[in-house]
């Protein structure tokens, strides 16, 4: 429209090409198209947070050794503190490269085994345990599944099929499975490695 604008009306250009008058006056805006992001959330007590503090809850909540948290489970677990929908999570699990697929390192300082393969001699030598999740439709999040297993026989000792697992209820598991196998001189190990990193079982019967 610029080359023939001194010669003809914007009116009369506009009629020529079959545009409204308004859209000759846009011009093209930097960045992201839409308005932009809520910057702030708000809490269940009506308060308001930066979303930074948001980001720093969802890393903790990621922070787990077997990480296959979406930004679904992140929702159901955010909307325990904070009013938010799931498309604020996503958007912020994007922006920050949290989302499935992404590289996420746990913080914390961990020993991890050297040599996953454990030679047992016998029955009740090393017991391990390990956590999966298990996707449940009906409530649109994770289960945990936490197994322990006879390294020798390979046989299920006992498990936990729930949605949170506590330090105690790993305890009461072990507690079980002493009742029912008389644990004794047992050696215990997760992918973490080492009996140190299970001393709380230990201590709660003993072996």
């Amino acid at each position: 429209m610029k080359q023939f604008e001194r010669r003809v009306s914007r009116t009369l250009l506009c009629q020529w090409l079959g545009l409204p008058r308004s859209v000759s006056y846009y011009q093209p805006q930097s960045g992201t198209p839409g308005a932009r992001p809520s910057q702030v959330t708000m809490k269940l007590d009506g308060s308001w947070i930066d979303n930074q503090l948001i980001v720093s809850r969802i890393r903790q909540l990621l922070d787990v050794e077997f990480n296959a948290l979406g930004y679904e489970y992140i929702t159901y677990e955010l909307k325990k503190e904070y009013l938010v929908n799931k498309k604020k999570v996503y958007w912020l699990m994007k922006e920050h490269k949290l989302l499935l697929g992404k590289v996420i390192r746990p913080t914390g300082k961990r020993e991890f085994v050297k040599f996953r393969r454990i030679e047992a001699t016998k029955p009740l030598e090393y017991l391990c345990w390990d956590i999966k999740y298990v996707w449940i439709q009906g409530e649109r999040r994770n289960y945990y599944l936490l197994s322990v297993i006879d390294v020798y026989s390979r046989k299920i000792l006992d498990w936990l099929f729930q949605s949170s697992v506590r330090q105690i209820d790993l305890i009461d598991l072990f507690r079980r499975i002493n009742r029912s196998h008389e644990l004794k001189g047992v050696i215990l190990r997760n992918d973490n490695g080492s009996q140190r990193s299970a001393a709380a079982v230990h201590c709660s019967f003993g072996a």
